[in-house]
């Protein structure tokens, strides 16, 4: 299962990509995380739906120093390549 998430609001400069980075790693999901021009964050996930679940519950709250105002969650068809999680550069 893979899915794509973006998340709104102050999530840029509050160290939200490490720590999704760090929690989808203790998930044991593979993927990326990146900040966008537009001021948003994206990840794409793959992994069991019970971590994917989880991370989405925690990408509505992020950080302790996040605001998160908006989470669209949708899924992907393909496969993401490699293992791992990585962030990844701003698109």
């Amino acid at each position: 299962m893979a899915m794509r998430i973006v998340v709104a609001g102050r999530v840029q400069g509050v160290g939200y990509r490490y720590a999704f980075a760090n929690h989808a790693t203790e998930l044991g999901l593979a993927g990326w995380v990146r900040n966008r021009r537009d001021g948003t964050v994206e990840a794409c996930v793959q992994g069991a739906a019970p971590a994917i679940d989880q991370i989405v519950a925690w990408a509505r709250k992020g950080p302790s120093a996040a605001r998160v105002d908006d989470v669209q969650v949708t899924q992907v068809d393909a496969a993401l390549p490699g293992n791992g999680f990585r962030i990844a550069p701003t698109a």
